[in-house]
This record gives structure tokens, sequence and C-alpha cells, in this order.
């Protein structure tokens, strides 16, 4: 019995790795010296891990939803189903915060089916926690078809714990490579009735964060995945070619993830820059209009598109709610944000004068680049993508 076997990186993916390891050394750099923006930048990362893993999986998520969960506050616009899949899904990821920076922690079999349980628990039908009893198949909504079959629901203990042992063992590999190897072992084990994938790009975070690849907030993938859902399933569909079969070749999944890292890489390190750039622009208009330097949080949420409640304003800036109530209808005013709904659901976004702002400091940012720009035509030729 065996999982797929690690590939061999070549020329190509060691100066990725050499490229993803000088962006996160940059950013490990920068994050050791305080900045305002970077609680506020942290937060809207882990919303949009939160987002991405589970827009995936077909639910629809908005990033303020994400955030909320985060918070421990009420869903916006989420239904219940959707938000209770959201919130087992930042009980998971909170565990792998946790648990990243512990020496004591081990990742074992345990450790993963309790992950999977903090994840599912709201639904029992899911049987979270518990390996699925039988065969799994991977449905193809579009074609009507089973385009996966994972292995015999009797081997699945043996391959999960063959999985941790080696993640174990092998403290050579590259974090990076270790972590996507994590990753495509588990959802191709598909070891759980329901949650593999979510499962599976959570242990490749925490598999990250344990190696020392920064902070989980700022050296996940998963809101790359979620945004290249396609390719995603596309390069899953060309390396297990429809069943378990760990013989096969994973050199094709190893380039997707380092391209995946490369441009997330870049993505953070432009918001980072983005951000400094924003934080300079509110501080002077707090300067001109006179405001508390409280709202400057309220305004960065805001450039980043989500909507705020005056509650929440509230218990982050530790105020009454009159002051709060007064800071926002000023900041209504001045058209830096613009109130959405009546008075009980009434919430607050960016308004046209902050749009002008972000759009002004946007209108200078740097162009990512492709580490593989290859890949695209490579996975577009892959047939019928499992779903």
């Amino acid at each position: 019995m065996t999982t797929f076997s690690t590939p061999e990186p070549d020329l190509e993916d060691r100066q990725v790795l050499e490229q993803i390891h000088a962006f996160r050394s940059e950013l490990t750099d920068v994050l050791r010296v305080p900045r305002r923006w970077a609680g506020g930048l942290r937060r809207s990362m882990l919303a949009r891990a939160i987002q991405g893993s589970n827009s995936i999986e077909g639910y629809d998520v908005k990033l303020d939803d994400a955030a909320a969960a985060l918070d421990d506050e009420e869903a916006l616009s989420a239904d219940e189903r959707t938000f209770a899949e959201i919130r087992g899904y930042r009980q998971a990821l909170g565990y792998v915060l946790a648990m990243a920076k512990d020496a004591d922690f081990r990742l074992d079999v345990s450790a993963i089916r309790g992950m999977h349980f903090m994840m599912l628990s709201h639904d029992l039908s899911k049987s979270p926690g518990s390996y699925r009893p039988g065969a799994v198949y991977v449905h193809d909504e579009a074609t009507g078809e089973n385009v996966y079959e994972g292995p015999p629901a009797e081997d699945v203990a043996a391959l999960v714990a063959e999985l941790t042992d080696d993640l174990a063992a092998d403290t050579s590999a590259d974090p990076l490579v270790q972590a996507a190897m994590a990753h495509l072992n588990l959802v191709m084990i598909h070891p759980f009735r329901d949650g593999n994938g979510r499962m599976a790009r959570a242990l490749q975070t925490l598999v990250l964060s344990r190696g020392g690849i920064g902070e989980p907030a700022f050296s996940s993938i998963e809101e790359w995945l979620g945004s290249n859902t396609d390719e995603y399933y596309r390069v899953l569909a060309a390396t297990g070619a429809g069943a378990w079969h760990p013989d096969r070749s994973a050199a094709l999944w190893l380039k997707f993830n380092l391209r995946a890292h490369h441009i997330q890489a870049q993505t953070v390190r432009r918001r980072y820059r983005e951000a400094g750039r924003l934080w300079l622009a509110f501080d002077e208009l707090i300067e001109k209009h006179g405001l508390a330097d409280r709202v400057a949080d309220e305004l960065f949420d805001a450039s980043l598109g989500f909507r705020m409640r005056r509650a929440t304003y509230v218990r982050r800036a530790g105020i009454e709610e009159r002051t709060a109530s007064r800071d926002l209808a000023r900041l209504t005013d001045l058209e830096l944000l613009r109130a959405v709904g009546e008075t009980k659901g009434r919430h607050y976004v960016m308004g046209d004068r902050l749009a002008e702002v972000v759009q002004e400091v946007l209108s200078t940012r740097d162009q990512l680049v492709d580490p593989y720009p290859w890949m695209p035509e490579r996975l577009a030729a892959v047939p019928r993508p499992v779903r």
C-alpha cells in the first residue's frame, strides 16, 4: 500500500521555489516592523482563505460574511446552512492557527480526524471525524457521470496513517513541496463522506505553517485556488485519471501548486504595499477633516469591499454607540462611507470619495507575473475536470 510519491523538482521548479522563498522572506522581514495596517490585512487574508476554500465547494461566500465568522458575529447575507459551513471551516482554520507554532503538536491521524470534526460538527449526518464506511464517487453535475472513485473504504485508515507517517518522517523536503503532496494525497484518498477538499486545503496550510513558511494568513493559497477553481479541478483530473492511481506522476500537480504560491505571494506583497499607501491617504483625510484616528480601520475595511455594521465598529474601537453613530454620520456626510438599508439592518460600504482615493492608489499597482506561462494552455486541454 502506498500513496502518491513526491516528484523531484526540475530546474524550472527549483527556480520558482527560490523566487517564492525570496517573496516570503521579504514579507517576513517587513512584518517584523509593527505597522498599523498589518492586523487588518491579516484579517482580510484569513477571510479570503475561508471564502476561497468554501467557494470551491459551491458555497456563495461573501468576503464580509467570512470576516463575520472570524469575528464571531452574525452573517450579513449568507443563509443559515452556508454560514454554518463558513463557521465550521473557520473553526478548523483556528485550529491550524493555534497549532502552527506549538512545539508539542503532532500531526497524526487523530489531528486529521479532529480537524474534520471541527469543520463539520454542525451537521452530524456527514459523520464528522469518522472515515467513510463505503465507496465514494465524485459526481460531475454537468455530465451526470462519476468522474473520480476513491480507494476502497477498507484501505482508508492505513492510507491516512501512511500519509501522516510520511509527513513526520520526511523532514528534508521543501515545505512547499511537502504541503502540496499532503494536499494531493488527502484529497485523492477521500477519507470522509464530505469535506475532503476543504480538509486537504486546510492540511496544506497547516503543513506550510509548521514548516516555517510564514503565517497561515499569508502563506495559504486557498484564495488563489478559489479564484482558479476550473484549473484546480483540471490538474486533479490530469493527476488522478478518474480513480485512485498513486503510481501516476504528480509532477504537474507540484508545478500547479508552486505556480499558485508564486502568484499568491506576489499578490500578498502587492497588497501590503498598497495598504501602506492607503493608510497614508487615510491620514491625510483624517487630518484634513478633523476626524478621529480610530476611523482609519473602518476606512481600510471599506476600501477592501467589506460591509460594516455599527455594532462591529463599537466593539472594535471600544467606544460608545453614540460616539460610533456620530463618527459614521460624519464619514457618510463626507461621502467616505455610504449607508445601506434601514436603521435596524443598516450597514456601511465604501462611498464615492473613498472610492476615488482607492482608485488612485490602485492605478499604479504592480503587475503579476505567471512563473509557468505555458500551464493554462496545458490545463485547458485536460478533458472533463473533476467537479
